[in-house]
C-alpha cells in the first residue's frame, strides 16, 4: 500500500495558472511561486465584491480520540467529489505547523487519495507564510525589550509583559526562559518564554483581517503589557504596526493550490483551535465562496471548540453563514468514547459503540438545535466496521432527524465522496437553516461562558476561581467585555477534564484565567493547562523523513 507521499509524489498536477483558470481566476491576480502554487493578489476580494456568495460548508468532527476521525481528508474528498457530480467547488483549508509535522501529530494536507498537492512543500515552509508571522511577532518582542532598555517612556513593568516571543516548532526547552543575561549592555533581566508561532495572537490576527487597513489596525491593539499603575500597553504604543505590517503584507494574501483531482485549494492560516479560533483566514474562506458555487472549509478539533468558534466569532465578525454542517466520525473513534482501548477497536462491539455514540449525537444535537444548522454525519468507513455497527449509527440519527452517509474517500478519493457531496447539495438547496450564535454580545463575559457550558458542552455550570474573577472585572473596565469569547480548553472532552469520554452530564467547567487577545477581538478563557508550546514524543515523526540525493523527500507520511 501506498503512504500519503507515495501517492502525492505520483500525481501529474496541473499548472497552477491552469488551476486559477478553471476557478475563474484571472491570470492578473495570480503571483506564481513555482509551477504548483501561487498567491493571489488581495484586489480580487474587491473588484469580485459584487458577485454573489457560493455555498459555504463547515465540516466539523467529532471529539478527538487517538483512533482519528479524517476531518481534512473528508472536507477535501467531498470537494472532490462534489466536482465529480458537475459542481463548481473550491476547499478553503488551515495550513500545517512544521511543530506537529516533525512530532507525533502529522501534516494536514489529508491523506490517503484525499489530499492537497504538492503536500511536501504544504506541509513544510510552503509560501513562507509562518515564518512571517513569527518575524512580526519577535520584532514586536524586540521593540518591547528595547523599549524598556532605552528607558522606558512607556512605564512597563517587567513584571507584567505578556507578549512572548515564538518559533515554529515544538521545544519545550523553550516554554520558560529567563533572558536579558550578561550585564547591563545586553538588556533587562526578566523572565519569559516562547509559543509556538500558531499560538501567537499574530496568526490570529492575520486569518480575521480582511484587508491590510483592518491588518494594520489590529496589530496595533495587540496589548503586550502592562504599566506599574495597571494600564495596557499596545504594540501601537510601541509605533511596532507599520513595520509588522510590512512583514506580513504578502503573508496576507491567500494561497492557490489543488486536490489530487485538481480541484483549486486556497490553504492560507492556521491558528491553534483552543488558545485562538482555529480556522483558515477569513481572506482564504471569502475568496472561495466569490469563486465557487460550493467553498468546502473546516474547523480544529471537535465541533465544541472547531465549530463553535468557526460559529461564534469567525462567522460573526466576518458576516458569513453557512449552508451546511458535515459531522465526520468513524466506528473506531466512537467505540473509544465507550471505553475500548486502541488495540480493541478491530472488533464489532455494539455496547462500546452504544456507549460511545452519545458524543457523536450531542455534536448534532448541537448543530440541528443550538446553531440551527441542516447537517450531515459523515461516517469516515474502515474495512473493519460491520453492518451492524453502521445500521446502529444511523438509527441513532435517525432519531435526530439527521442523515448518515458513508465516505471512502481515504481509499477511493473524490468517487468515495459522491454520495456525501449529493447530500451536501440537498442540504444546501432543500434545507434552509435559520442560523444562530450560541450567545449574543451584549451580555457580560460570564453569561457567555455559561451559555457555550451549558448549550454546546452539556454541563450545568461554572466555577470562576478568584484570579479569572479579578481579570474579568479588568478586562470589563477596559471595555472589552463585548467581545466573542474564545474558549481555551481540552480538545478530548465535552468537559474542562480529558478523562472524560463520551457525553458526559453534570459537570461543572472551572475557569482558572481570562486574557484579552485585543488584535484578534476576542477574549481567552482557559479552563485548564493549555499548552502553547508542544514537546516532541519519544521517537519524533522527524526520525523517518529523509531526502535522497535527487531532492525526493521520503518519510513524510
Amino acid at each position: 500500500m501506498l503512504t500519503d507521499i507515495e501517492i502525492a509524489q505520483n500525481a501529474k498536477p496541473k499548472h497552477i495558472l491552469e488551476i486559477a483558470k478553471a476557478a475563474g481566476i484571472d491570470e492578473k491576480y495570480v503571483e506564481l511561486y513555482g509551477s504548483n502554487k501561487a498567491k493571489l493578489d488581495l484586489s480580487i476580494l474587491n473588484e469580485n465584491a459584487g458577485k454573489k456568495d457560493g455555498k459555504l460548508v463547515l465540516v466539523t468532527a467529532i471529539t478527538p480520540t487517538p483512533a482519528g476521525e479524517g476531518k481534512t481528508t473528508t472536507t477535501i474528498g467531498l470537494a472532490d467529489g462534489l466536482k465529480r457530480i458537475g459542481k463548481n467547488v473550491a476547499v478553503a483549508l488551515r495550513e500545517p505547523s512544521l511543530g506537529p509535522v516533525f512530532g507525533v501529530k502529522g501534516g494536514a494536507a489529508g491523506g490517503g487519495y484525499a489530499q492537497v498537492i504538492p503536500m511536501e512543500d504544504i506541509n513544510l515552509h510552503f509560501t513562507g507564510d509562518f515564518h512571517a508571522i513569527g518575524a512580526a511577532n519577535n520584532l514586536l518582542a524586540a521593540m518591547l525589550d528595547n523599549h524598556i532598555y532605552q528607558g522606558n517612556s512607556l512605564n512597563i513593568d517587567p513584571r507584567r509583559i505578556t507578549w512572548k516571543r515564538c518559533v515554529d516548532m515544538n521545544d519545550r526547552q523553550l516554554r520558560f526562559v529567563t533572558d536579558g543575561l550578561g550585564g547591563r549592555v545586553n538588556g533587562v533581566p526578566r523572565e519569559d518564554g516562547y509559543d509556538i508561532t500558531v499560538a501567537s495572537e499574530i496568526m490570529a490576527v492575520l486569518c480575521l483581517s480582511s484587508s491590510i487597513t483592518d491588518l494594520k489596525a489590529r496589530l496595533a491593539r495587540i496589548i503586550v503589557g502592562y504599566t506599574y499603575d495597571e494600564r495596557p500597553v499596545t504594540a501601537g504604543d510601541l509605533k511596532a504596526e507599520g513595520a509588522m505590517t510590512a512583514l506580513l503584507k504578502d503573508a496576507l494574501k491567500p494561497n492557490l493550490v489543488q486536490t489530487l483531482e485538481g480541484t483549486p485549494a486556497f490553504v492560507h492560516g492556521g491558528p491553534f483551535a483552543n488558545i485562538a479560533h482555529g480556522c483558515n483566514s477569513v481572506i482564504a474562506t471569502k475568496t472561495a465562496i466569490k469563486t465557487a458555487d460550493y467553498a468546502i472549509t473546516e474547523a480544529g478539533f471537535g465541533a465544541d471548540l472547531g465549530a463553535e468558534k468557526f460559529l461564534d466569532i469567525k462567522c460573526r465578525m466576518a458576516g458569513l453563514t453557512p449552508d451546511a454542517v458535515v459531522i465526520v466520525a468513524t466506528v473506531r473513534a466512537l467505540k473509544m468514547h465507550g471505553g475500548l482501548a486502541k488495540t480493541e477497536l478491530g472488533s464489532e462491539n455494539l455496547e462500546a459503540l452504544g456507549r460511545g455514540v452519545p458524543n457523536l449525537l450531542r455534536h448534532v444535537s448541537n448543530i440541528k438545535n443550538v446553531y440551527k444548522l441542516p447537517s450531515v454525519v459523515a461516517i469516515n468507513r474502515f474495512p473493519t466496521d460491520t453492518d451492524a455497527e453502521i445500521e446502529f449509527i444511523i438509527a441513532e440519527c435517525k432519531k435526530l432527524g439527521v442523515n448518515v452517509v458513508l465516505s471512502t474517500v481515504w481509499a477511493e478519493g473524490g468517487k468515495g465522496g459522491e454520495a456525501l457531496a449529493r447530500e451536501v447539495v440537498r442540504l444546501c438547496e432543500e434545507e434552509k437553516g435559520d442560523f444562530t450564535f450560541a450567545y449574543e454580545l451584549d451580555g457580560t463575559i460570564e453569561d457567555k461562558i455559561e451559555a457555550v457550558v451549558k448549550k454546546v458542552y452539556g454541563g450545568v455550570g461554572i466555577s470562576v476561581l478568584p484570579a479569572a474573577k479579578k481579570q474579568i472585572a479588568a478586562l470589563t473596565a477596559l471595555g472589552f467585555d463585548k467581545a466573542p469569547i474564545c474558549m481555551a480548553k481540552t480538545q478530548y472532552s465535552f468537559s474542562d477534564d480529558p478523562t472524560k469520554l463520551g457525553a458526559p452530564e453534570g459537570f461543572t467547567v472551572t475557569v482558572k484565567n481570562v486574557k484579552v487577545s485585543a488584535g484578534a477581538g476576542f477574549v481567552v478563557v482557559l479552563t485548564g493547562d493549555i499548552m502553547t508550546m508542544p514537546g516532541l514524543p519519544k521517537v519524533p515523526a522527524a526520525e523517518k523523513i529523509d531526502v535522497d540525493e535527487n531532492g525526493k523527500i521520503t518519510g513524510l507520511f
